[in-house]
């Protein structure tokens, strides 16, 4: 049975009103930066999950299906100025569709201390390559035997940690597309977000399986993004390619500082050496 939307922790003081207007505005801001940086926005709903009192492993899952409708919705908006690559979209899909139950099956396996790290050193990875990288605005990938195979492999990678890390895998392959393969940075963000649909709902299923997802906040999350994607989409068209790695990786660090600071907060060894809190609750 799937997780209960009607036993879930409505936190925030118990009220149902504010966790919906909290859900909405991680709608917002994940429809915004979905559309702006191909992502699927799992950066900023994992969090906000957890904040709101979900568990690592609930909060993964959930966010895992709150990424189909904001995909779908940036899909439409970069397809539409011809900024999606179809035939790498469809062979990374293939890889990630292998990988998300690959993942699916270790999150419900893993520990919440291994979750945590494995999330954040996520993050530190990603801000590199923004960082290190040259984005690119009119490259193009050239499709061989070896590429096709280079871009199911690389599927089978992000389908892994997508189910795994309820993320996406845009922050993998849109560089990925951009560095190793020569696409510009639209065209990566553009076949990042297709890639996502299939690899989410073959994750989606699976954990709905497993009880994992709670179905009423990634409804919410889901709706409320897929409406603001097209919005970061002509964001992302506005502006250079350079000015959007850099905002993606000043944007990917403040939420790695927070993510390192909860991973530490539910590492025995490292937690008792933080200053104790005041027993308030």
């Amino acid at each position: 049975m799937a997780y209960s939307s009607t036993q879930d922790h409505d936190a925030l003081g118990g009220s149902l009103v504010r966790r919906v207007v909290v859900l909405a505005m991680v709608g917002v801001l994940s429809g915004l930066m979905s559309g702006l940086f191909g992502i699927g926005g799992g950066t900023i709903i994992v969090p906000a999950l957890v904040w709101l009192g979900l568990t690592q492993r609930h909060a993964v899952a959930t966010s895992l299906a709150a990424i189909i409708p904001t995909a779908i919705a940036g899909v439409i908006s970069y397809a539409q100025s011809g900024h999606v690559d179809w035939i790498a979209a469809l062979l990374l899909a293939c890889g990630t569709i292998v990988g998300a139950q690959l993942g699916s099956w270790l999150l419900s396996r893993l520990s919440e201390m291994v979750l945590r790290w494995a999330f954040a050193v996520f993050l530190v990875f990603v801000i590199v390559s923004q960082i290190v990288g040259t984005p690119s605005r009119d490259g193009t990938i050239h499709m061989t035997f070896l590429t096709g195979v280079l871009l199911v492999l690389l599927g089978v990678f992000v389908g892994t940690l997508s189910g795994l890390l309820g993320i996406g895998g845009g922050a993998i392959v849109v560089p990925a597309l951009s560095l190793a393969f020569g696409a510009s940075d639209l065209v990566a963000r553009g076949t990042s977000l297709l890639m996502m649909i299939p690899n989410a709902i073959a994750g989606s299923v699976a954990n709905v399986r497993r009880g994992l997802v709670n179905l009423r906040d990634g409804l919410i999350i889901g709706v409320v993004a897929a409406c603001l994607t097209p919005a970061g989409t002509w964001i992302a068209g506005s502006i250079s390619a350079r000015m959007g790695a850099n905002l993606f990786a000043i944007y990917l660090c403040v939420i790695c500082v927070r993510s390192v600071w909860t991973a530490v907060k539910v590492t025995p060894a490292l937690a008792k050496r933080l200053p104790h809190r005041q027993s308030g609750r």
